[in-house]
């Protein structure tokens, strides 16, 4: 299972870069809430203890596991519909298992349990994977771990788990053809959609109201123009007026100005899902950048390690964790600037919560190990083993 690699093929540039990160998201949560402040410190030393030992293991050996991972997966999620003390409800939803004083989110490590299973699925139907029958069956095996996380319910999780089944089949070489047939189908649902909900007095029916009802009540908070009747509109407002009183510099952390939104506490769960907030007003534009800056950079070494994968699956783990980065960094800054309605998405090594810390750098070991299998060091092991061979070979022979 551990393998010998050298060590000047090991990605330091992206252990720097997410430590980096991690480090602004701790000073970041200590100044928003500083009894999390130890915890999410803590939860970086877990995370880059975990991200190093996972990155020496040989991620093609762990692949042949995929069915293993995709039936634990679903036993996993279905921990939290038998009930019990081990399901956690909070704020109305089920998304936590909780074992004596230990819990943890099952939907985060389930997002890297699906990239490693369809890494490995779509590099199997790597030649037949514009068939409709591949199609077909890579939808339907998503099917089943998508309404579980759905019924939690957790809509931004699952809308993060389609976005990043469908870029791995676009990675994976699926027909521009079929990806325009989605495009256009996906659009005209979406746009009819926001139709019908923009309507004045658009009532759910009662069966419906049960299960989207609250999504579609932020979505028209977050359309509505009076802020004053809008908890959602009015916490994205805020959250707005924090980012542009930081400026360029900001007022620095752990600052006790009047003024601060942070600490007259306007912004609520400013030390998770509008953490960009804080880093607004505290760090100012430049320290905004500096946070984006740095999520590009980590999505760029994920890029380059695909690019260098010896195989399918290797660039389909990088790919898929540099979509899953993306995506959650996109939901959670466009959220706290308004320009999406309130998801709830914590962002990447910056806002508290260690479910979702100590997954993501599971996934950066799986992509570390990727870089260390490159194709350089298939073509060196396979050089060593055709002379190994010859000189058994001539032992035998003398």
């Amino acid at each position: 299972m551990l393998r010998r690699y050298k060590l000047k093929n090991y990605n330091f540039r992206m252990v720097i870069l997410l430590i980096a990160i991690s480090i602004i998201g701790v000073l970041l949560i200590g100044s928003a809430d500083s009894a999390d402040q130890k915890k999410q410190a803590i939860g970086v030393v877990l995370g880059v203890v975990i991200m190093i030992i996972v990155s020496l293991l040989d991620y093609s050996w762990l692949l042949n596991f995929y069915w293993v991972l995709y039936i634990g997966n679903l036993m996993m999620l279905g921990v939290l519909y038998l009930g019990g003390s081990t399901a956690k409800n909070t704020f109305g939803a089920t998304r936590w298992i909780q074992i004596g004083s230990f819990q943890f989110q099952p939907t985060e490590l389930s997002k890297i349990f699906l990239i490693m299973f369809f890494a490995m699925f779509l590099m199997k139907h790597e030649e037949d994977l514009n068939t409709a029958k591949t199609i077909f069956t890579a939808i339907g095996l998503l099917i089943p771990p998508l309404v579980m996380i759905y019924r939690q319910p957790d809509l931004k999780n699952t809308i993060t788990v389609m976005v990043l089944f469908c870029f791995m089949m676009y990675v994976a070489g699926l027909s521009y053809k079929v990806i325009a047939v989605v495009l256009v189908s996906g659009s005209a649902l979406v746009l009819a959609l926001l139709l019908v909900i923009t309507q004045v007095n658009f009532q759910l029916p009662a069966a419906l109201d049960k299960t989207i009802g609250y999504q579609l009540g932020r979505i028209q908070d977050w359309l509505s123009d009076d802020a004053d009747n809008a908890d959602g509109r009015l916490q994205q407002q805020n959250s707005i007026t924090a980012i542009g009183s930081g400026k360029l510099t900001g007022k620095g952390l752990n600052n006790n100005k009047v003024s601060s939104a942070n600490k007259g506490n306007f912004v609520s769960q400013n030390h998770n899902d509008f953490i960009f907030a804080v880093a607004g007003e505290e760090l100012g534009f430049f320290g905004c950048c500096g946070i984006i800056l740095l999520l590009f950079l980590i999505l760029v070494e994920c890029i380059r390690t695909s690019r260098k994968a010896k195989d399918l699956s290797g660039t389909l783990i990088c790919c898929g964790m540099a979509g899953l980065i993306a995506f959650q960094s996109f939901l959670n800054i466009s959220v706290a600037t308004g320009i999406l309605p309130n998801t709830g998405t914590p962002l990447p090594f910056v806002s508290y919560g260690l479910t979702s810390l100590v997954t993501l750098y599971i996934g950066m070991g799986l992509v570390l190990n990727v870089g260390l299998q490159n194709r350089d060091f298939v073509t060196r092991n396979y050089e060593l083993l055709r002379r190994k061979t010859i000189n058994e070979h001539r032992i035998d022979r003398a």
